[in-house]
């Protein structure tokens, strides 16, 4: 059975920090490419950031660019995403996101939500 299960979500003050986690099971996780993505009420569903499934390689949303890092421990099969200076403009559910461009599968995780508000 497949999971990605997000945790770390909740409510910070601007310019305050926290730290996404998602613990995947049930597929091979070191062959996926590893993805968060973020949703805002009313608005589309965004890429934030990837992270490659071997070389580590990154990309990023413009908009997080030097605030947020993503990280990934194949060994424990997980994905970390450090989000430092937030601002109100980062409020919204963030969803863990599993890609394999050669199977053709993506997987979902739940979402957790991130809330930047004094």
């Amino acid at each position: 059975q497949v999971q990605l299960v997000e945790s770390g979500g909740g409510l910070v003050q601007p310019g305050g920090s926290l730290r996404l986690s998602c613990a995947a099971s049930g597929f091979t996780f070191s062959t996926y490419v590893m993805r968060w993505y973020r949703q805002a009420p009313g608005k589309e569903r965004d890429l934030v950031a990837s992270i490659t499934s071997v070389s580590g390689t990154t990309i990023y949303a413009d908009s997080v660019k030097g605030r947020f890092t993503i990280s990934r421990d194949n060994a424990k099969n997980t994905v970390v995403l450090q989000m430092n200076s937030l601002k109100p403009e980062d409020t919204a559910v963030y969803y863990c996101n599993a890609r394999n461009s050669v199977l053709q599968i993506n997987y979902w995780g739940q979402g957790t939500q991130v809330t930047v508000s004094s």
